[in-house]
């Protein structure tokens, strides 16, 4: 890999006042992360703190009825409910030993927003958060949250008001405090070194499943699945088990309402090469390179392009990514509801509505492994919504 490029993909696409941050922040990648004082450090923090490891939990019930054993990696039992603090934590220490006094984070689902106000208040450092208008309210709950662990969050009421301008807000706004200031991206994607830096914290997760899976049947997998935003609980997931070519990686990408002619959050799948945040990756755009709109009725999936690594996945084959709709991904959610007890984000929901519509042709007695990104609490509002509308 060439630095800062997953294949085609990466790279660090950034007006001139960035690139100082941007190196300092890849220099603190390179010379404090891989050092034993910090790793002993994220690691006690991981164990005391977020509740690491998380389970791996076999579902009986749903298991039973598909022929297959269907494996849960419980990511929504880590503190505060979604795999986001892992990555918060670990750039939380991160920005600690650079002598950093302020985290700064985008959202969009709000569960990063809520993972980073918990690692600031935690480390003793402040919090600012970014999240569009529209998120805003219908995450409300957690904008509550984070406001409860002393952040300030700050609406964004330009663009689509959604993830997209969250991160453009961000960015401008580390320009001028970056003295002060960590941006503690929340995805594997933007520019060089963040697809890595998130990577580096997040593969915790895929680990984990990998020796909690031997530990279990003696073996690997055979397919591994994950929903895919940005794409950092799925790289967190698929990293482990890349260089294992007998197991099969599935990303699951927002197909939106699937109607023709409406938003998606589908650039694997509908996508071509472009520049947005800093990286070279698949969007959606116009022909003339202008960002269409996304929409996904999961808050943390509704972006327009992905992180590079799964963009070069999917270019050499070892990863396939497909898409489920908003329908699709609210009878998931009602399914593991009731068929196991567990409520399940709806980003999560996306992967295991996968895992659903494709039963038929799934191997009897295979072993599949999906990624349950985070709990499903704030979705509340979403969800009373789509039963008012009857969606669900």
């Amino acid at each position: 890999m060439h630095k800062g490029y997953f294949g085609d993909y990466g790279g660090m696409f950034v007006p001139e006042l960035l690139m100082p941050p941007l190196l300092e922040v890849e220099k603190a990648y390179e010379e404090i992360v891989p050092t034993k004082s910090f790793q002993d450090r994220l690691n006690q923090v991981l164990r005391d703190f977020v509740g690491r490891p998380t389970p791996l939990f076999r579902c009986p019930n749903l298991s039973a009825e598909l022929g297959f054993d269907l494996w849960l990696k419980r990511e929504d039992l880590a503190h505060t409910g979604a795999h986001k603090i892992n990555n918060t934590i670990g750039q939380g220490l991160l920005a600690k030993m650079m002598g950093k006094t302020t985290l700064m984070a985008e959202t969009g689902a709000g569960q990063h927003g809520v993972a980073t106000a918990t690692a600031a208040a935690m480390l003793g450092l402040k919090s600012v958060v970014f999240m569009g208008a529209i998120d805003v309210v219908r995450q409300a709950h957690n904008v509550h949250r984070m406001k409860l662990m002393g952040c300030e969050v700050i609406p964004v009421h330009s663009g689509t008001q959604t993830l997209k301008d969250a991160i453009n807000a961000a960015l401008r706004h580390w320009i001028s405090e970056q003295a002060s200031t960590h941006y503690c991206f929340g995805t594997a994607a933007g520019p060089h070194p963040f697809p890595l830096l998130v990577r580096a914290f997040q593969s915790v997760i895929g680990r984990e499943a990998k020796a909690q899976m031997l530990a279990a049947t003696g073996r690997l997998p055979d397919t591994v699945v994950a929903c895919v935003g940005g794409g950092s609980n799925a790289i967190g997931m698929f990293h482990e088990f890349v260089p294992h070519p007998e197991v099969e990686i599935v990303g699951v990408e927002a197909a939106g309402t699937g109607e023709p002619g409406c938003f998606h959050s589908a650039p694997l799948n509908v996508g071509t090469d472009g520049v947005l945040h800093g990286m070279l990756t698949k969007l959606l755009q116009t022909k003339e390179g202008q960002i269409l709109p996304s929409h996904s009725i999961a808050p943390g999936l509704d972006y327009p392009g992905v992180g590079p690594e799964h963009a070069h996945l999917q270019a050499v084959g070892r990863a396939r990514y497909e898409s489920v709709n908003d329908s699709q991904a609210l009878a998931a959610f009602s399914t593991l509801c009731r068929k196991e007890g567990i409520l399940p984000a709806l980003e999560s929901s996306h992967a295991l509505a996968w895992v659903l519509a494709n039963r038929e042709t799934i191997r009897p007695g295979s072993q599949v492994a999906v990624c349950l990104s985070g709990r499903g609490d704030k979705d509340m509002g979403i969800i009373a919504e789509a039963e008012a509308k009857g969606l669900m």
